[in-house]
């Protein structure tokens, strides 16, 4: 079972790789560039939206959403493009995963601006 998962992990990763080059790619609709390039800044970023700390829903999004994103946006890549982009992420695999910071600094920017409307909250029921 274990290699199992460890196999659909590596499957996931070159999946993600692939994505990274198609978004890239001048034969790739913008629609698709759009949709693909968020699904890779979001699994690149080191920060995710709901944090691994939360019990069961901080691993929602790295279960469910990011596999169904690289579902979704494979399925409207071309295939020639996909072939492409698969020899150029085999050769990417044996490197480190680009991070992606601006995704990063948004989400953080996100969860500060909650963490102050949910103190800004609070005062107001304070006082």
């Amino acid at each position: 079972m274990f290699q199992k998962l460890k196999e659909t992990a590596k499957a996931l990763k070159k999946q993600l790789f692939i994505l990274y080059f198609a978004y890239q790619d001048d034969r790739v609709a913008w629609y698709t560039k759009l949709f693909t390039a968020c699904v890779v800044a979001y699994a690149f970023s080191p920060i995710d939206l709901i944090p691994d700390f939360i019990p069961v829903l901080g691993y929602l999004d790295d279960l469910i959403l990011v596999p169904l994103g690289i579902l979704l946006a494979l399925k409207m890549l071309p295939q020639d493009v996909i072939a492409d982009c698969t020899v150029k992420a085999e050769t990417l695999m044996r490197g480190d995963k680009p991070k992606n910071w601006f995704v990063a600094g948004f989400i953080l920017f996100l969860w500060c601006g909650l963490a102050v409307w949910i103190g800004a909250k609070v005062y107001d029921m304070i006082h």
